[in-house]
């Protein structure tokens, strides 16, 4: 399965275009370093939560949007080796000097993926989610996300990647513990569920809720749902 290096950033409205316009120039060199896939999206349906959101999760203001996004490698190595290369190639310290957004606020980390399941068509909305999981529940959690999966496919999501923390750093400002309110003997999932359009992923969301699959009892969930992140997403960049 592939490797995740995930991504949530708060962007000033204003500066849409702009955000775009530095993610498709980074782009040739994260392909170059090793990356089989980069997407950007932006976010569409990203709700106030009571205990945890996307907004707090990277402390945004008024006037700003969340970004999430993810690139995928082979394999933990092509990561890691990739990481290498952006450290130490003096163009990537270019992109640095211009961001369109605050590099402080963003949140990032590395995870494996433990479900990957894919269906038809091509994306063109996304689910993003992050979940704190204790993590003696791994096992349990990844049964009941490919569950899950499963259903989504049914109803017209076009992929449903699960994937584990496996490098997530603290940061002096946000991070992805913090977004979730994590505890030390928990770890952090970053997920997504891509679906050929909004309106598909709606559609798809109310058949699935109603399915007798989906239904579980709040006793046996392996995390705490209070504290998940969820949001909807619009594409930006998918190459």
């Amino acid at each position: 399965m592939s490797y995740i290096q995930g991504f949530v950033a708060a962007v000033p409205a204003a500066n849409k275009s702009a955000y775009l316009q530095h993610a498709a120039r980074a782009l040739p060199l994260f392909k170059e370093f090793g990356a089989t896939r980069v997407v950007e999206t932006w976010g569409d349906d990203v709700p106030d939560g009571k205990v945890t959101d996307f907004k707090r999760a990277v402390q945004a203001e008024e006037d700003e949007v969340v970004a999430f996004s993810w690139f995928e490698f082979p394999s933990k190595a092509a990561s890691d080796a990739a990481n290498e290369k952006m450290r130490s190639d003096p163009r990537m310290q270019d992109f640095g000097t211009d961001m369109p957004f605050d590099g402080k606020r963003m949140i990032f980390g590395g995870f494996q993926s433990i479900v990957d399941e894919t269906g038809e068509g091509t994306s063109g909305y996304a689910d993003g989610y992050i979940v704190p999981v204790p993590t003696e529940k791994k096992e349990t959690y990844r049964a009941i996300a490919a569950k899950a999966a499963r259903i989504f496919k049914d109803y017209g999501a076009t992929r449903v990647v699960e994937a584990w923390g496996d490098d997530v750093p603290d940061g002096k400002q946000t991070d992805f513990k913090r977004a979730v309110k994590a505890r030390p003997e928990e770890s952090i999932v970053f997920s997504f569920v891509e679906w050929p359009d909004k309106a598909t992923r709606d559609e798809g969301w109310k058949k699935a809720m109603q399915d007798p699959r989906m239904q579980y009892d709040k006793d046996s969930m392996p995390f705490d749902g209070q504290r998940m992140v969820w949001g909807g997403f619009a594409p930006l960049l998918d190459e």
